[in-house]
């Protein structure tokens, strides 16, 4: 087991949260409930029929399992998803269709505090588990829009903390805007400070630094920094920076020797989609990089998406992370 996974557990285990596994028809989740159940950080709500769980996994019987089609909490879950959505168009009659579909009765279960977060997305698109998040959730307090992270932990590495990174966004946003990027910066150094629990230092990256170029994309940047101060005042947080001058001193003192940030950035915010998502894998891939996420910030309460192609340990691990992230929230 990583060292940050470890952390995740023991954090998570100090302060036991509710965590919904929304798609408990899926073995992989099955046998990641059972896990979580046997570690013992965390309670679980598995949804799905239970006579078809417990006939595949005798031993979930330990685990709390909802059936959202025929629950007899549905309806009220449904009337509380009405009165919700009312202003939004829709219907009763809606409400008690949407409400037998996994995702939106796990988000109605977090939404009224009957759980701390929900994780899914093992046999759902991204979108599929995000819409009903952002229709039913909304954003947190203080966050504009949604966003992701990737945790990096990079072996035999000084540089961040100790070879410790947040990347974002790496797997949302494909072109933020500066109040975007702002955002991201400011919800992704919260995120920091909710996981690793020592000080963001945050590089808004560019392949210019302090004006070394002049264009539409370096000016974005500068002007997301400015806005990101206006946010939160209390981030340590710097840029335009090229990726040298945010991570390395000696560059750093060359480039911008006045910089809060620069030599010693931790949490590296991309100009976009394209840079996040390409400069994640390549430290994963060439320098042999952990890679923890995507992870979803931005949310009033945590909801976090899976890869379609993760494994019954990855549910794991990423339930553990959505405890830290709800001590928090």
């Amino acid at each position: 087991m990583s060292a940050f996974l470890d952390k995740m557990f023991k954090l998570a285990k100090a302060d036991k949260k509710t965590i919904v596994l929304a798609e408990g028809s899926d073995v992989r989740t099955q046998e990641a409930a059972l896990k979580i159940a046997k570690a013992g950080f965390a309670e679980v709500i598995l949804l799905g029929n239970r006579e078809d769980i417990l006939a595949k996994m005798p031993e979930l019987d330990c685990v709390q399992i909802l059936d959202p089609a025929n629950d007899p909490l549905s309806s009220v879950l449904a009337d509380e998803l009405y009165e919700a959505r009312k202003a939004k168009g829709m219907t009763p009659e809606d409400a008690a269709k949407l409400i037998t579909d996994e995702l939106y009765f796990g988000v109605m279960l977090v939404k009224t505090g009957r759980a701390d977060g929900m994780v899914a997305g093992a046999c759902h698109s991204t979108a599929d588990v995000l819409r009903p998040s952002l229709q039913v959730l909304k954003t947190a307090p203080g966050a504009a829009l949604v966003s992701s992270f990737f945790v990096m932990i990079v072996p035999d590495c000084s540089l961040g903390d100790e070879g410790t990174f947040i990347f974002a966004d790496c797997g949302l946003n494909v072109n933020p805007t500066a109040e975007g990027l702002a955002n991201i910066a400011v919800s992704s150094a919260k995120s920091w400070e909710a996981l690793i629990t020592t000080t963001p230092y945050v590089a808004l990256l560019s392949h210019s630094t302090y004006g070394s170029a002049t264009n539409d994309d370096a000016s974005k940047v500068a002007e997301a920094v400015a806005l990101a101060h206006g946010l939160d005042p209390q981030v340590a947080l710097d840029g335009e920076l090229q990726v040298d001058a945010a991570l390395c001193p000696e560059v750093a003192a060359l480039k911008c020797p006045d910089s809060p940030v620069a030599g010693r950035a931790n949490v590296l915010i991309f100009p976009d989609l394209d840079a996040g998502n390409s400069g994640y894998k390549l430290v994963q891939r060439l320098a042999k990089a952990e890679a923890y996420g995507p992870i979803t910030q931005g949310l009033a309460k945590p909801v976090n998406d899976l890869s379609r192609g993760c494994s019954a340990d990855d549910i794991v691990g990423v339930t553990a992370i959505t405890c830290v992230q709800a001590q928090s929230a």
